[in-house]
Parts: structure tokens; C-alpha cells; sequence
């Protein structure tokens, strides 16, 4: 675990690390990340650079190209592309992991807005669209989980247990998720589910400025995005991705 701790240092914002920082961001005395990051340099999971920092290693990439998220991520693709194409907005497609929203990919729209999340990156459930949709279809331990820490990323997000309750109501009932500066002023975003043979495994959204007139217009190619990404992932045979 403490060389699961040391990984997990890394994320999008935090590509190169020095031993001092390694530590601080694991929680590991120096002495102990030191003698992991060699290990982990050995079995070529870490690369050491020449000035001494360190990255994560072509070893973990082909490792993290065998999870199941990535054989979705590939199967996907090419209606995501086709959802940017029609909508001009940028697309995320993004898994349940723990209490977030993990982002297998984004595609970048033509007439939207610079997004900070890129594959890799997490989002809040209870304030984005695609979290919502994960959310809404996630085990009552997860939903509690994240109903007991409403964090305020705007004034416009919803901090109020029975208000998010009565939204997961309504995204099972009408398959659509939305979100109007909850999780970043001046955004609004919709999102529909994915579903596997076990229900709800990932979730499509588009992400435009608050006062674009297309988003509404954009929905049914969501949905049809949504849907063809299922039936050919239920034809496919491959395996759901699992919420870590």
C-alpha cells in the first residue's frame, strides 16, 4: 500500500516529482519514498530523470491500457467524435471511481470553452452532469457517502442533501443529467448514462458556456451517442469498467 501511496502522488498537476515532494504529497517519511521510488524505478513504473525528479513510468501506461475503461474509452471514440462534430462542444466520457467522476477521455468542441479536465482527472458527483448520472445510478453507500459532504465549488451548487435527492430522482426517470455553474461559474453542462449489462457504467456529457443557445438543440445527439455507445458495448463482450 505504501508504494500505491507514492503513485498516487502523481495526477495531471503533479507530473514530476522530487523525493521531498514525493514524500510530502504521500505521507511517507523520506527515507521510505526513497527506497520505494527505487524499487518502483527498477521495475520501471517510476523513470528517474536526469535532474533527479521523477514521472511515472511507460511500463504503468501499458499496464493502464489493459483496464476495462480504456476498451471503453476505444469503443466509444468514434461516437464522441461524431457528438463533437454535430454539437461543436466539447464531450467528456467518464467512469465511477470511489465518490468521483473518473475522465476517460475529452474531446475538445470547436465552439465551447477551454476545459482543466483532462483523462485522468476527477470531477464531483454532485455537481457536474456526468457526476450526477454516476451518481444517481451508484450504490445507496455512495450516494450517502457523498449526499454527508456537499461542498460548495460555486453559489450555484446544490448543497442541500433533499435537493440532490429529488435531482437523482428525476435523472432516473428521464435519463438526463444537467448542471448550470454548480461546479464552475459561467458553464452548463448535460449528461446521459451508459449502460452495460449490469446497469449504469459511464456516462456521457457536453460541457458550454452558460448562454450558448445550442445546448438544448445538442440533446438528442447526446442521447444518441449515449445509446449507440451501449449497444455496442453490449455487443462487444468486453467487461464493464468497476467503480474502484
Amino acid at each position: 500500500m505504501r508504494a500505491t501511496a507514492v503513485l498516487g502522488a502523481f495526477d495531471g498537476e503533479h507530473r514530476c516529482l522530487t523525493l521531498s515532494q514525493l514524500s510530502r504529497r504521500s505521507g511517507l517519511p523520506l527515507a521510505t519514498v526513497h527506497r520505494l521510488a527505487a524499487d518502483l524505478v527498477e521495475g520501471r513504473l517510476l523513470v528517474r530523470r536526469g535532474d533527479g525528479r521523477y514521472e511515472i513510468g511507460a511500463r504503468m501506461w501499458r499496464l493502464g491500457m489493459l483496464a476495462p475503461a480504456t476498451s471503453l474509452r476505444e469503443l466509444a471514440l468514434p461516437h464522441l467524435q461524431d457528438l463533437v462534430v454535430a454539437t461543436g462542444h466539447t464531450v467528456h466520457l467518464a467512469v465511477l471511481d470511489g465518490a468521483s467522476a473518473l475522465v476517460i477521455e475529452r474531446l475538445a468542441g470547436t465552439k465551447s470553452i477551454p476545459t482543466r479536465h483532462t483523462p485522468g482527472g476527477r470531477l464531483p458527483l454532485h455537481c457536474t452532469a456526468v457526476g450526477k448520472v454516476l451518481l444517481a445510478f451508484a450504490p445507496g453507500s455512495v450516494v450517502d457517502e457523498v449526499a454527508g459532504d456537499l461542498r460548495a465549488h460555486t453559489p450555484y451548487t446544490v448543497t442541500d442533501a433533499r435537493a440532490l435527492h429529488r435531482q437523482l430522482d428525476h435523472i432516473r426517470r428521464t435519463g438526463l443529467a444537467r448542471s448550470a455553474q454548480e461546479h464552475r461559474l459561467g458553464v452548463s453542462s448535460v449528461a446521459a448514462p451508459i449502460n452495460g449489462n449490469d446497469g449504469v457504467m459511464a456516462a456521457i456529457g457536453l460541457l458550454a458556456p452558460l448562454t450558448s443557445p445550442r445546448l438544448d438543440g445538442a440533446l438528442p445527439h447526446l442521447r444518441a451517442a449515449a445509446a449507440s455507445v451501449s449497444a455496442d458495448f453490449l455487443r462487444s463482450g468486453l467487461d464493464a469498467p468497476s467503480p474502484e
